[in-house]
Formats: C-alpha cells, sequence, structure tokens
C-alpha cells in the first residue's frame, strides 16, 4: 500500500480564489490585493519556483520582514510541493546561514537591506543556487518583482501532488538548549491544524470577518494565515518593523478587525496604551493570545478594558503547531470565581490528549505536577536530520513539551513554567511563574522575570528583575513588602533588580536565557 495522499495545502488559496475572486484578500499599507489577484501572483511566484529547479521537498529560506512578497512565498511554496523555510527577521547573518546550511535550502527569499544575510547563507550552504531579493537585487541575485512580471501562470490545478507525511514547513526552534532545530510540519498534519483552529480558536470565521497580522509571519501568525485564508477572511497586515499599539488599534478601528492574534506582552501594551480607549475595538471577536505565560494580574487588565467576549487563550509548542489547548472567550473571568477556570490556558485542543508524566514517565493524577506531554494529530514529524532529539522528545509515545504544569479535575491544564526555568533552592523546587504572578500584584509593577541564579549556601537563589510602570517607581524593599505573607520565604527572590526594559526575543517573548545574561553581564548574583 503507498503512502496516504493528502491535499496540498496550497489549494486553499486557489478554492478561496475560485469562491471569491473579486472579494478583498490582502491589504498592506496603499497595495490592495483581491483573492484572484493574490491567486495570480502566487501563481505566478511557483512558475518563477519552478523554473529556478525548485519543486518536491526542495526547502525554500525566507528572511522577510511581513510583507506581501513574504506572504506570497508561502503560498507559492506549498504549491510547488516545497518547504517553507522563514526565519525570525531579527537573527544576524551568522544565524541565518546556520538555518540555511541546517535545512539545505535551495532558494531563498530575502527582503530589501538584507544582502549580507543572503551572502552569509550562500558561503554557509553549497545547496542554495537561487537568491530571490525584494527591491535591491544584486548581481547574481534574482529580482522577484521583474520575475513575477516576466512569469506565464501555469495552468490551472497544477499544484503538485502531496502524500500525508511530507514537509511544508520546518519550524525552527528557538534554541534556547542549544542550536536551534527544525521541526517537520507536513501537509497532513497542517490540515488538521487548519480545521482545529477555525473549530477551537475561531469558530464561524467567514468572508465577513477580517483578520489583522501584527506579529510576525513567521511563527504563529503564519498559521492562522492558513486558517483566515481557507475561509475568505481578508487580512490586513501592519507597516512597521516595530509592534507600535497605536497603529493596530487604528487599523482595527479602520477595517472592523475581528480576529488577531498576539504574545501575552503585546497584548499587555495594547491594553496599556491611550489609543485603546481612542479607537473603537468593538468588532473584535477573537482576539487570541499564545506563545508565552499569560499572568493573571495582565489577563484582568485586559478583560476590564476588552470584555470577556472576545479574549481567547491557548496552549501550544512550534512542534504541536500551537495546537494543545484552548481558553474560550466564555472562560474567562474577570471576578476570581472558581466555577471558571482561573490560572488555566485552557482544555485540550479536540482531538489532542494531554497526560502529566513524572520522569519515570507515568501519568501523575489531576493537581501534581509533572511534564506536560501530548498526543495527536497536530504533532509534527520529527526534527529534521536529527533522529537523536527526535527519539528523546517521543519517549514512551509521547511528545514531551519540556513544560511543568497539572491538570485540575476538570482537564483544565495549568502551566508551572519550562522545566529549564525551574530553580532548586535549599533542596526545594522553585517555580519562577509562581513569585512572577505574585509580584505583579503590585500596582507599580508592569512587568517582571524571576531566574534562579548559582548561590553559595542555598544552592540557587531567585533574583527578580521588575519594571516599574510608566510615571511609577518601585524598588527592592518594596517588593519584599509586599511579597510578605504572598508566597513562602523559600520561594521569595534574594535579589530585585530595577531595570527599563525586559530583554526580548524577535516574537515579544522574554526568554529567561536574556534574562540571565544580562544580570551576569551586570555582574548580579550571590558571592562565593
Amino acid at each position: 500500500m503507498g503512502p496516504a495522499t493528502a491535499m496540498n495545502l496550497g489549494r486553499l488559496l486557489t478554492q478561496t480564489a475560485r469562491r471569491l475572486p473579486d472579494a478583498p484578500a490582502l491589504v498592506q499599507g496603499g497595495e490592495r490585493l483581491t483573492w484572484a489577484e493574490l491567486d495570480d501572483r502566487v501563481d505566478r511566484f511557483a512558475a518563477v519556483l519552478r523554473a529556478q529547479g525548485v519543486g518536491h521537498g526542495d526547502r525554500v529560506l525566507v528572511h522577510s520582514r511581513n510583507t506581501v512578497a513574504m506572504f506570497a512565498s508561502l503560498w507559492a511554496t506549498l504549491k510547488v510541493g516545497a518547504v517553507w523555510v522563514p526565519t525570525n527577521v531579527r537573527l544576524t547573518p551568522t544565524e541565518v546561514a546556520y538555518l540555511g546550511a541546517a535545512s539545505g535550502a535551495r532558494a531563498m527569499l530575502r527582503d530589501r537591506g538584507f544582502a549580507a544575510h543572503a551572502e552569509a547563507v550562500r558561503a554557509a550552504s553549497a545547496a542554495l543556487r537561487t537568491v530571490f531579493a525584494v527591491g535591491d537585487a544584486r548581481e547574481g541575485e534574482v529580482d522577484l518583482a521583474a520575475a513575477l512580471a516576466a512569469a506565464e501562470r501555469p495552468a490551472p490545478d497544477h499544484e503538485a501532488d502531496v502524500a500525508y507525511g511530507d514537509p511544508c514547513w520546518f519550524f525552527f526552534t528557538s534554541g534556547t538548549t542549544g542550536r536551534p532545530k527544525a521541526a517537520v510540519l507536513t501537509h497532513g498534519q497542517m490540515s488538521f491544524v487548519v480545521a482545529n483552529h477555525l473549530a477551537d480558536l475561531m469558530p464561524g470565521l467567514s468572508e465577513r470577518d477580517c483578520a489583522l497580522v501584527c506579529a510576525p509571519l513567521s511563527h504563529a501568525a503564519g498559521l492562522h494565515a492558513l486558517a483566515t485564508v481557507a475561509r475568505g477572511c481578508p487580512t490586513v497586515m501592519t507597516e512597521g518593523e516595530r509592534f507600535d499599539p497605536e497603529e493596530v488599534w487604528r487599523l482595527v478601528e479602520a477595517h472592523r478587525v475581528t480576529t488577531m492574534f498576539v504574545v501575552p506582552t503585546m497584548l499587555t501594551l495594547l491594553v496599556d496604551h491611550p489609543a485603546a480607549d481612542r479607537r473603537d475595538h468593538r468588532s473584535l471577536r477573537h482576539l487570541l493570545y499564545a506563545g508565552a505565560p499569560m499572568y493573571r494580574a495582565d489577563q484582568k487588565r485586559a478583560l476590564a478594558k476588552l470584555g470577556g467576549g472576545c479574549l481567547t487563550q491557548y496552549f501550544g509548542l512550534g512542534e504541536v503547531t500551537a495546537n494543545i489547548t484552548v481558553l474560550r472567550p466564555d472562560q474567562h473571568s474577570l471576578a476570581d470565581d472558581p466555577a471558571y477556570p482561573i490560572g488555566s490556558c485552557g482544555m485540550p485542543r479536540t482531538g489532542m490528549d494531554i497526560a502529566i508524566l513524572d520522569e519515570a514517565g507515568r501519568r501523575l493524577p489531576p493537581g501534581a505536577t509533572g511534564e506536560i506531554c501530548v498526543r495527536g494529530p497536530a504533532v509534527f514529524a520529527g526534527y529534521w536530520q536529527n533522529p537523536e532529539a527526535t527519539a528523546r522528545a517521543f519517549a514512551g509515545g509521547w511528545f514531551h513539551t519540556g513544560d511543568l504544569g497539572h491538570l485540575d479535575a476538570r482537564g483544565f491544564l495549568h502551566i508551572t513554567g519550562r522545566a529549564s526555568d525551574m530553580y532548586i533552592s535549599g533542596g526545594s523546587n522553585v517555580y519562577p511563574r509562581e513569585i512572577e504572578e505574585a509580584i505583579l500584584t503590585h500596582p507599580a509593577v508592569a512587568e517582571v522575570a524571576v531566574v534562579g541564579l548559582p548561590h553559595p549556601k542555598w544552592g540557587e537563589a531567585g533574583v527578580a528583575a521588575v519594571v516599574p510602570k510608566p510615571g511609577a517607581s518601585v524598588d527592592e524593599a518594596a517588593i519584599r513588602a509586599h511579597l510578605a505573607g504572598r508566597i513562602a520565604r523559600y520561594k521569595q527572590p534574594l535579589r530585585v533588580v530595577v531595570w527599563e526594559a525586559l530583554p526580548k526575543s524577535g516574537y515579544g517573548k522574554v526568554p529567561k536565557a536574556l534574562v540571565r545574561q544580562r544580570l551576569e553581564a551586570e555582574g548580579v548574583g550571590f558571592a562565593d
């Protein structure tokens, strides 16, 4: 029996363009495309890729800001049966060169101003044959606009045949525990994820909705784009290179945006920005947030500002295609009502199974803390050319997330934190998130990160990096006084530092490794 066939995900766009040819599809600044126009551009892009020898299974590296060209590159890559390999646009040339070499990319799309990144990939990878440049092509590169203008659109139904397990996207991990690894996402797996996103995150989505993209397409926002395109929901993309709450709220009001994805730090910036009070955001039905811990204090502020009818939280890693849990709008509560799953990131997504396992791989009962493990159709196929890491990740038949948490009696998941974030102080396990939640209830605190550093007596002890709210001030004594009586003494950080901002990744997260690096650079620690 041969391999199971699947729908080429690129046909999601083909189908929508046939159904809604003249309806709006994509807007960025002054550029506006209908579905027919977007599909035409994508099909020409597919023809250009094929002319350069890019086909089934080949990898296409994409280093770009959120642009129409990047959006089109995803669909063109899918249609030819190749593999989309997006990067974080803030990576250095050396870092992108590693991703290009590790993926064996045959072609690369680079945005304007990133010639050095393309040169670094060329130097690091013999597999790279073609570089497509947007706007400032150099000698030896292909000017994308010119190539698209000269290309002939392929015949209808030209999309490559694919099998269920054929790769379509390499989702590189953040590399917090070493070099980034490429999680292999497949056409069949992603078909399930698209259907699940529509069922669990954006029920009822249609061409009458409008999606705003203000997070990188290289990450979760790109996954959401598959679902919105499938339903003919037009997409509006921000123009600025940096996240700008003023621009986001302006676009929400102007386009009557109904759905958008943000990480929790972005949601907090939106809620705290004055434009949230000036602009009309009543159109929002699905304001999705995920990708990092959502502290209860921040969640309450968002609920107070936006109401409970639009906020949807979910939890998921790249390896599980953001598809582990969902906390629906009706499961949010501003009041600390025990009838609601307060502090939870939600219930298992439809078709997905969650278990809390101990170090021996045994299931733990409700309320017991262990590693969050998951199985189901949204789980990736494994790490590209890394069988050892794949075997470790799938030990015992479950995908091991590396996150710690517990399930309550009703099956709602509560995340304690990353296993790598936990530290042991005086023989006791300390989970930074619990401390961070307590510190964030101080009225002058905007952000906080707690990490464990080596301590000569206790093994490790906590250091809290605190960011005050605009116009407010806070010091170590105030934090200590605030924590007294709120959490046990052994959990309280022994040092508190006040910073103007926390270090963040290109996706708006606060990696604890960056916090530790800054503390070490500033000489913060515990002397022997």
